[in-house]
């Protein structure tokens, strides 16, 4: 292992105290940003899943349980993990810090692909079985009443669909955009085949499309923001050299994609009744009755966006920042306008 340290510090150019002190304050900056996000979801969780009353801070009235402490703490303890990574880890690039961000977002990214396959081709199933009356005699009249209850479906059927869609994502590196955006299309036809040549549709079947469109729409944006795929104004950011553009994408992220990411992550999940904690709470449906009890899904979207996108606008700030002290590894786009590196 110092022998890796060793290498990452060879492969700094040289500089000055304040320039390694302005190293550490951006590492410092992007990490604890990200662990103060990680702890407001756990402390979410801790809250509204399972009943803890919130950290002080959040909490109406005076503090007087001790779970209110622990869940205050649990933000202290996450900046001092986040400081004391830093320190321990001054030989480390800022490049070294945005890739690992970069691979956390793509994990993220991969494991919300099929996650949503998996339950919307399961999920599909049922919905079928159920409106054509045919679950009872697959599994029989309490399993049928049970799965048209939107909470026992979610657990039951849902959670281990999405669990299985976590596992491939850990031992498959593909991120699955053709294939999601594929299953997309081939639903909308389903619906165009069925409508017209056999005059049959049913509400499950736009209930696919939208659920597959929302989960590819917003779960692509953390890895186009990755490949520079977004549509930039560019008037005169074309016209930058590459440490002018250093600042503007370091200022960028800093001052307004990461502040929009935590803004959509707090106030989605400040509160029971949020956009996004009210529908999880409740698993929440469509009124269409025999559709897909998908729509409580497309909230926590809302969640993983946000999250993901903050991941990695924090790489992209390290790797900014790494732009400005012109280290060495920059990506850089390829004659297709694919990036390398």
């Amino acid at each position: 292992m110092g022998n890796v340290g060793d290498a990452n510090s060879a492969a700094l150019p040289s500089s000055s105290d304040g320039q390694d002190f302005i190293v550490s304050l951006s590492r410092g900056f992007a990490w604890c940003v990200l662990a103060t996000a990680l702890v407001f979801l756990v402390n979410n969780y801790l809250t509204y899943w399972r009943g803890w009353p919130g950290p002080v801070f959040m909490v109406q009235g005076a503090a007087e349980s001790g779970l209110i402490w622990i869940q205050t703490a649990l933000y202290i303890v996450g900046l001092a993990a986040a400081a004391g990574f830093v320190l321990a880890s001054k030989s480390r690039s800022l490049r070294n810090d945005s890739d690992i961000m970069y691979a956390i977002t793509a994990f993220i990214i991969r494991a919300s692909f099929w996650a949503v396959c998996f339950v919307g081709l399961a999920d599909m199933v049922v919905s079928f079985l159920r409106v054509e009356g045919l679950l009872p005699g697959v599994l029989g009249d309490k399993m049928t009443v049970d799965l048209g209850r939107s909470a026992f479906r979610g657990l039951y059927v849902h959670f281990p669909m999405a669990v299985l869609g976590i596992v491939i994502a850990a031992r498959h590196r593909g991120l699955g955009f053709p294939w999601l955006a594929l299953l997309v299309v081939a639903a909308e036809l389903l619906i165009v085949v069925t409508r017209f040549i056999f005059s049959y549709e049913q509400a499950f079947m736009g209930d696919l499309v939208r659920f597959w469109y929302a989960a590819l729409f917003l779960f692509a944006s953390a890895y186009t923001l990755l490949e520079e795929g977004h549509v930039r104004v560019d008037v005169l950011y074309s016209t930058f050299a590459d440490r002018t553009r250093g600042f503007v994408n370091a200022f960028g992220s800093a001052l307004l994609g990461m502040p929009l990411c935590a803004v959509i992550i707090f106030y989605g999940m400040s509160g029971k009744s949020t956009v996004i904690n009210g529908p999880l709470l409740i698993f929440e449906t469509t009124q269409t009755g025999f559709g897909m009890y998908v729509k409580y899904w497309m909230a926590g979207f809302l969640a993983i966006f946000a999250i993901s996108m903050l991941i990695q606008f924090a790489g992209y700030f390290l790797e900014a920042i790494a732009d400005i002290r012109r280290e060495p590894g920059k990506r850089v786009m390829d004659s297709a306008g694919a990036l390398e590196g």
